[in-house]
């Protein structure tokens, strides 16, 4: 902040803190300015319509500057001594000729800054560590795709990308994107955001993509996730999580300034997700300089090509290295463990008891354990010895299996070679359960043979980052981990991957007519996305724990959330938004809701807010 000297600013107390300078009228309290670096940073941010009349107004006074350095020196000849009406129209003609004049300025800048970021980006590619990134950056399977890529963004407004686990879609097509619009000197005007669907893959994903262009996290490449960002004026690349950019389209609909959307992990297709891409549809016609692309691993492309119009779809191969996958039926005949219908239940403490009584034998036999059991006999199981086939005859699908996990990961641990393993669970109960047991093993709970990490959502960016350090030597590193780990993250030293085949998902209680989150089996594309997790830096193996009967039956995708889910917050949210009609909202969709479920809850929806209104009146 500039402040100009004066008798009055000479009474302030003023002291500067770091780059910072504060002017006070009162006696400045003792203060630690060697704490700063050390204390949380928070951002603070103004709207982007406020930002643009400042850089206006800025631009404005820059040009009257230098008009008026242009100017006599003697001040007589500045000053008009003619009549009123002369005056009025004198500064009717000033007014446009600074309006041209601001949009000459700002011209200039962008100008000015484009190639200067085309300068600082050549500076990289050619100096010796930015050559040795670029080399690295060449052998990923997306660099062959690079100008097809690039001219079918140009050419389209919509593009449909699908890469195969390893290709470098994630990090590499938003920087080829960057890079040559850089390179068009279009740098400055350059406005990139893409979407991640978890807080540690957005921050993840744009830490990694700041390292490879040789800069720190916050210049040109930024991330924004709830309560947390780092992203500076200069940033032209930022990746933040759905809801971000939700939030975003609350105050600025048309996006402005923005001029690519990238919107990954899109096969997930959560309610944000879907609901994202009902209002960028929208606002395509309204933009026609803006680009969307669409990009997952494991993708139905053509039903999200066919969902805007025929979109281009481009198919980048990926590498993986060789992952071998045992199943539940190898798992028992390599380990020698065997499953009775008393050591598969999982302990949870007495204070969630109810948790083992659902686990416990039932006279009665639920639906998916009569069809795993029919499933179970009618596998070949002969090239297996018979304690296996006893062992999976008695095999209890509603259980996670702490015991069978614990004994898993010893035989890792004694007779595998090195390497970090990921571990996949269903929530963050099921995470602490498993790891207080296994702490309480004389293997697995010794400090100096193994680390224990958990990953969950709810858990801070800084403790979630520890699961990419690599441990000590001689000590074997094990992550527990929910679905998040599925996608967009790369642990570069795990080579084992245990799949408890279950993710929590939001569902539909019709006894309570409430939404309950339950564990539920997960769909063959996330099973590979969960497998190819051991093979992205080396070959690796991936331990399933359940039968490969079971796996074949598991449906090829994940049903979307806006099909198994109440409507009633949704409703909310149109309506909240002012997006029109319910109904006519949710019917452009992807894949819309039923015909009946939705008329109903706008009228559920209509009704609420006709009490409410009446309540204020």
């Amino acid at each position: 902040m500039l402040c100009p000297l004066s008798d009055d600013n000479l009474r302030y107390g003023s002291r500067q803190y770091s780059r910072i300078i504060v002017f006070s009228k009162v006696p400045l309290p003792n203060y630690r300015s060697d704490l700063d670096d050390k204390r949380p940073q928070r951002e603070v941010s103004i709207p982007s319509g406020l930002q643009r009349e400042v850089d206006a107004l800025l631009a404005d006074y820059l040009a009257r500057k230098r008009t008026d350095s242009g100017n006599f020196p003697n001040a007589a000849f500045s000053r008009s001594s003619s009549t009123d009406s002369f005056a009025t129209d004198e500064s009717f003609y000033e007014q446009q000729d600074n309006q041209t004049s601001t949009n000459v300025v700002m011209e200039r800048i962008q100008r000015r800054k484009s190639l200067q970021l085309r300068n600082q980006q050549a500076a990289w590619q050619e100096s010796n560590d930015g050559q040795s990134m670029m080399e690295f950056r060449r052998s990923l399977p997306a660099q062959k795709e690079r100008q097809s890529l690039l001219e079918a963004i140009s050419q389209n407004q919509v593009v449909v990308v699908s890469g195969e686990t390893g290709c470098g879609k994630t990090t590499q097509l938003p920087q080829y994107i960057l890079e040559s619009e850089i390179e068009a000197a279009r740098g400055a005007t350059c406005s990139i955001i893409c979407t991640q669907p978890r807080r540690i893959s957005a921050i993840s994903v744009s830490e990694r993509v700041a390292a490879e262009r040789g800069e720190k996290i916050g210049e040109s490449v930024g991330y924004k996730v709830r309560l947390e960002g780092m992203r500076g004026r200069d940033t032209r690349l930022l990746f933040c999580t759905t809801g971000v950019l939700l939030r975003r389209l609350l105050v600025d609909r048309s996006l402005k300034g923005v001029t690519h959307v990238i919107v990954d992990e899109i096969h997930e297709r959560g309610m944000n997700e879907d609901f994202l891409l009902i209002v960028l549809k929208d606002l395509l016609p309204r933009r026609p300089e803006l680009r969307l692309v669409l990009m997952s691993a494991t993708l139905n492309a053509e039903m999200f090509s066919s969902y805007f119009g025929g979109a281009p779809m481009i198919h980048i191969p990926g590498f993986t290295y060789p992952v071998r996958s045992r199943f539940l039926e190898d798992i028992l005949e390599v380990t020698g463990h065997r499953l009775t219908p008393y050591n598969q239940i999982d302990d949870y403490g007495q204070e969630k008891s109810w948790k083992m009584q659902k686990q416990a034998l039932r006279k009665r036999k639920s639906q998916i354990a009569s069809v795993v059991e029919d499933a179970v006999k009618a596998a070949d199981l002969r090239d297996y010895s018979p304690q296996t086939r006893d062992s999976l005859s008695c095999w209890n699908p509603d259980s996670i299996g702490f015991n069978l996990i614990e004994n898993v990961l010893c035989h890792i641990c004694q007779k595998e070679r090195d390497g970090a393993v990921l571990v996949f669970m269903t929530g963050w109960d099921d995470i602490n359960t498993l790891k207080d047991q296994l702490q309480s093993n004389p293997l697995l709970g010794d400090p100096s043979k193994v680390l224990l990490l958990a990953c969950h959502g709810s858990m801070a960016s800084s403790e979630q980052k520890l699961i990419f350090d690599k441990p000590e030597p001689g000590v074997r590193k094990i992550v527990l981990a929910t679905n998040l780990a599925e996608t967009s993250i790369t642990i570069n030293d795990v080579v084992f991957v245990v799949d408890c085949g279950k993710a929590k998902e939001t569902s539909y209680d019709a006894l309570n007519n409430t939404p309950c989150l339950l564990p539920t089996w997960i769909s063959k594309a996330s099973a590979r996305q969960r497998r190819g997790r051991a093979g992205r830096v080396q070959s690796g193996e991936c331990f399933h724990l359940y039968p490969q009967c079971v796996y074949n039956v598991f449906a090829d995708y994940q049903l979307p959330e806006l099909l198994r889910t109440p409507l009633q917050s949704l409703c909310l949210q149109i309506k909240s938004l002012r997006l029109g009609s319910i109904s006519e909202f949710l019917s452009r969709a992807l894949q819309s809701p039923e015909s009946l479920s939705v008329p109903f809850f706008s009228l559920f929806v209509t009704t609420i807010t006709n009490f409410v209104l009446c309540a204020f009146r």
